[in-house]
């Protein structure tokens, strides 16, 4: 439109220099409106334009036929970020639990306390040292979505972190019953009793490696979605 009004504009010049009289001044004040309104005219037509366009904004390098195939990329993106976050919180929290358990382990076996500040540890607390191993996997399996080391850490999570624990409930079991019915403790930690305090490391490391397992789990199956549905696109493609 407003090419047009331009147009109009250069035409009105022509034809009033060739003209005289009040014909001529009517035919100048006519194109000094048109030169007013053309800047309006062509902002209207570029609006007018732009809200035609049904589609909107488009991506770079696209013809926006694979909005969905974004969409869904997008969504399986967003999932799989806050799913690694609850990974990785729950692993630093075992490496708290471990930690912990490796320094009671240390202290005893060399010796640096005496056993009446620090027990002895109880048998299972030598094969849970080993629970570390899963949370190494799944530590590398997060940066670049490894599927193998993130099976890898399901499976020996289930061997190296709940079975011992299972098994060490069942072995402070009769000391527990003791303490709770005649009130006597033989192992004690930091003037606490021992067997106590080991419940308590147990409860707390039994939710969360079951929370590490749910959590990976789900992790796994977005990761297995998202490689599906890209293959299956390369398919259509």
């Amino acid at each position: 439109m407003g090419d047009i009004l331009t147009n109009q504009t250069l035409r009105c010049h022509t034809f009033t220099s060739s003209s005289s009289g009040h014909g001529s001044r009517a035919l100048a004040s006519l194109c000094l409106l048109a030169k007013i309104h053309a800047p309006f005219a062509s902002t209207a037509t570029h609006k007018i334009l732009t809200m035609a366009s049904r589609a909107g904004p488009r991506a770079a390098g696209t013809d926006g036929s694979d909005f969905e195939h974004r969409e869904r990329v997008a969504s399986h993106y967003q999932m799989s970020v806050a799913l690694k976050s609850e990974v990785r919180k729950l692993n630093i929290v075992h490496v708290l639990i471990w930690v912990l358990m490796a320094a009671q382990v240390t202290v005893s076996q060399l010796g640096l306390v005496s056993y009446k500040v620090v027990a002895t540890p109880y048998q299972w607390e030598y094969p849970y040292l080993l629970s570390i191993v899963p949370t190494v996997f799944s530590f590398l399996a997060l940066p670049r979505n490894n599927i193998s080391y993130l099976v890898i850490s399901m499976i020996s999570g289930g061997l190296f972190c709940i079975a011992p624990l299972i098994y060490g409930s069942m072995e402070m079991f009769p000391v527990a019953q003791q303490l709770y019915r005649h009130g006597k403790a033989y192992r004690f930690i930091f003037g606490f009793s021992a067997v106590s305090v080991m419940y308590l490391v147990i409860v707390i490391a039994v939710q969360v490696h079951g929370w590490q397992i749910y959590y990976s789990k789900k992790l796994l199956d977005q990761w297995f979605n998202s490689t599906t549905s890209t293959t299956q696109d390369k398919k259509k493609k």
